[in-house]
């Protein structure tokens, strides 16, 4: 109902709308204004009405006391209306009130500006918030994102920098502060740049480190006009999260005010780890602040190319409205970061070449360590300036790959290639060769410390000693286990075989076929077809050994390192609550774990090549549910040494070497990672004497990993000399531990330790001649690992390293 109108209501004067917005602005600045009062009386009938807005026709002039009619105002006539819903107060009276009026000739002209669109100022987690009503200039004040001066406050670029910088600079000595500022500009002016709390709060100290090293690089204030770096921190420090916290810093922020530096990103990585990406962005800035374009295959080829070709032609301006009314318009339209596999970018590049990104991360970035090959090719053909490279096991030695990461992520920073091999690789290897004469071996120190003292602002490296302060204890375990008596003549047999002979004599062919033969039989002789892979091989066959009796069950003792691994599993299941990962480079070899698994009613996940991405994740979260009974999973290193967390086990068994010790470590990470809440024991299993000491060698003398990695489409003697060939093919049945012969280890005598490590003497990870090395059953019994120490009376255990992180 309406409210009665009294005589104190019409206190203040009552003011016209502005004139029509159709009339020129200044035709209507040019009249002059002034005020005269005149008294008008309005007299309320008896009878109130309802107003009739749906008749035109409806209306009146309104004329003043002095019978004079308001310019062109015309006023709606009120309808009648019951009298009881009329207070009888306010019948017939007369209120007086007075109006400002204009002496130009011209008339007051109807309100007609056209209503706008509420306009967007401040803003809402980043983004512009609605304010309704009229704007009004105020002078700019540019102010970062995020608070500088706020706790624990990570920023990554202060506006003052530049200013102490600059002044040193002759051409900068008259600038004044306010002009290197950029205030005296405001399209100029800079701010701090301040990580996100939500993800700052989470960062570790070298987490931090890292986060600038990054941001500096790719903002081009390491070197001026380079972007690119190589991030090769060990598995387990967190690359993952320093990475989400560049490109988001990158994304939202920039020393300019109101400016983004980037505004795309694409995240490249394995097939295996393309959900992993998904959901680390998801984990730490939640579903309201990012949503990436993943590309998974899962929806076909067309909706592949339709989700690129959508990435491509963003702009990077998306709209957002307000989160709750309008939260699947920001669903789909906020894909600002594209996560791809290495093959998907690969094959689809041409749907990119002509999009430019902001930011590239490429994760296992030394699947580009050839710079010949169609995936460097591809990606190397983006409109892309930064450049991020991770690698947990970045090749080392190898120059002509450690020159391709350097030239992908900052191209022609160290020249072409003939003039890198001229200038450093040449050189550099000729001082590395034994017959190096003393000149020679000065230039390649002096080549190595010169291309270091380039290379070194663009690479990170940080070792995994740094988790010791946030992680439970690790042991690590290099586990030499004797042949069989089965193993042992099937090898000397095959070492005898005229094929071998033929081999070592530069006649054969086929080295590849021989070296998977050894391999396999260190594992287990029913990974070979006998009698056929090796001729004569049923004159060794122990009694009541038959090929075909493989395919039901599993012989553990005719297999040096499966008996101890059988004891082993049997040990941990009956005597304490851990779980264990088993993991082999062959497929065959985790269908044999499978059986014996099944055999000792041992429950056991599997995870290898043939499964989809999805149902990769669904069984790692069921094995770390620890609520779940399966004691046992089965890993094949191809297929999950990346990327996958395995935290509900704290014990695990590498069955056997590979020729890139990249792939190991990757393998070895699994389960020493954050969340980790037990002791770690990690068993490396290697066969005494055979082929796999000889592989595990080259790794631990960091030789040239290139000339050791087998593949199977290529000849394997373009990577062997004859002479390293002999070498690998030497097999000594008496030897306790081939590798610790070439150690020239001062702490033991004939192999046994007799001088202890020194208090400040720090083991290396990647240098097993600094580990404890024991062999006997006095030795073995000195192990930490009370599992293993059982082992010292069976007589299989020859000989073990052991690493302890804290």
């Amino acid at each position: 109902m309406r409210k009665s109108i009294k005589n104190n209501d019409f206190k203040t004067p009552f003011k016209f709308p502005q004139s029509n917005v159709s009339e020129k602005k200044e035709h209507a600045s040019q009249e002059t204004l002034s005020y005269k009062s005149v008294k008008y009386s309005v007299t309320y009938p008896a009878k109130r009405a309802k107003i009739d807005s749906s008749s035109r026709d409806n209306l009146s002039n309104v004329k003043d006391s002095n019978n004079e009619e308001l310019p062109h105002k015309k006023l709606k006539v009120l309808k009648e209306r019951n009298t009881n819903d009329v207070s009888s107060e306010t019948s017939n009276k007369t209120f007086s009130y007075t109006r400002p009026t204009f002496s130009s000739s011209l008339s007051l002209k109807k309100f007609s500006r056209p209503f706008k669109i509420p306009t967007f100022i401040g803003q809402i987690d980043g983004q512009r918030k609605p304010q309704v009503g009229t704007q009004h200039k105020f002078p700019t004040v540019a102010k970062p994102i995020h608070n500088p001066k706020a706790e624990n406050a990570i920023i990554l670029y202060d506006p003052m920098d530049d200013v102490d910088n600059l002044q040193e600079n002759i051409k900068w000595k008259d600038k004044s502060v306010a002009e290197i500022l950029g205030t005296k500009n405001p399209d100029n002016m800079k701010v701090p740049v301040i990580v996100d709390p939500v993800l700052g709060q989470k960062l570790r100290p070298h987490q931090i480190e890292g986060v600038k090293f990054l941001y500096n690089c790719t903002t081009g204030r390491t070197v001026k006009g380079t972007y690119g770096c190589i991030m090769a921190d060990e598995m387990g420090l967190g690359k993952t999260l320093q990475c989400i916290t560049l490109l988001w810093t990158l994304l939202k922020q920039s020393p300019e005010f109101n400016k983004k530096t980037i505004e795309k990103c694409i995240i490249v990585c394995p097939s295996s780890l393309v959900t992993n990406w998904a959901n680390e962005l998801v984990k730490w800035l939640g579903t309201l602040r990012i949503r990436p374009l993943v590309i998974d295959n899962k929806g076909g080829k067309e909706n592949v190319l339709k989700d690129l070709r959508q990435f491509a032609s963003t702009q990077g301006r998306t709209i957002i409205y307000p989160v709750i009314m309008f939260c699947s318009i920001i669903q789909k339209l906020q894909r600002k970061v594209l996560i791809v596999s290495y093959e998907t970018l690969r094959t689809n590049i041409a749907e990119l070449k002509d999009s430019k990104i902001g930011l590239l991360l490429c994760d296992e970035g030394h699947r580009l360590k050839n710079s010949n090959s169609l995936t460097f090719q591809a990606l190397n053909s983006l409109q892309v300036q930064r450049r991020v490279i991770l690698s947990g096991t970045p090749i080392q030695n190898d120059l002509s790959e450690y020159f391709s990461l350097l030239n992908f992520a900052n191209p022609g920073l160290l020249g072409t290639p003939n003039e890198f091999r001229r200038n450093y690789e040449n050189p550099i290897l000729r001082g590395r060769d034994a017959d190096a004469t003393e000149h020679e071996r000065s230039i390649s120190d002096q080549k190595l410390a010169e291309l270091w003292s380039v290379v070194s602002k663009f690479i990170i490296r940080r070792s995994n000693d740094i988790l010791s302060k946030y992680l439970p204890i690790k042991y690590e375990h290099v586990v030499f286990c004797r042949l069989s008596e089965f193993q042992l003549s099937l090898y000397e047999l095959f070492m005898t075989s005229p094929e071998i002979q033929h081999l070592l004599r530069g006649i054969g062919s086929q080295p590849l076929k021989a070296i998977t033969i050894l391999k396999k039989l260190c594992n287990h002789p029913d990974l070979l077809n006998l009698p056929k892979d090796l001729k004569r091989s049923e004159n060794c066959f122990p009694q009541g050994y038959s090929p075909k009796e493989k395919t039901r069950i599993v012989r553990p003792e005719f297999s040096g390192k499966m008996l101890v691994l059988d004891r082993m599993l049997a040990k941990i299941k009956n005597e304490t609550d851990d779980k264990i990962v088993l993991i082999s480079n062959y497929t065959q070899t985790l269908d044999l774990f499978e059986k014996l698994c099944r055999m000792k009613n041992y429950g056991c996940l599997r995870l290898d090549g043939s499964m989809s991405i999805k149902k990769r994740q669904e069984l790692v979260n069921q094995f770390n549910n620890p609520k779940n009974p399966e004691f046992v999973f089965l890993l094949s290193s191809k297929a999950g040494g990346c990327g996958i967390n395995l935290i509900g086990a704290n014990r695990l068994v590498l069955f056997d070497p590979d020729w890139n010790p990249a792939s190991d470590q990757q393998a070895l990470a699994r389960i020493w990672r954050d969340g980790q809440k037990k002791e770690c024991f990690i068993y490396r299993f290697i066969a005494t004497g055979t082929i796999e000491e000889k592989i595990f060698q080259r790794q631990s003398h960091k030789q040239s990993l290139s000339s050791c990695v087998v593949d199977e489409e290529e000849g394997v003697e373009r990577h062997f000399s004859l002479e390293s060939l002999r070498r690998l093919f030497q097999f000594d049945p008496d030897t306790i531990c081939d590798t610790h012969s070439t150690f020239k280890c001062k702490r033991c005598i004939e192999g046994v330790q007799i001088l202890p490590r020194l208090l400040n003497e720090k083991m290396t990870y990647g240098d097993t001649s600094s580990w404890d090395h024991f062999t006997g059953r006095s030795d073995l019994l000195k192990i930490k690992d009370s599992i293993l120490k059982l082992e010292a009376n069976q007589g299989v255990v020859s000989y073990v390293f052991q690493y302890t992180s804290h």
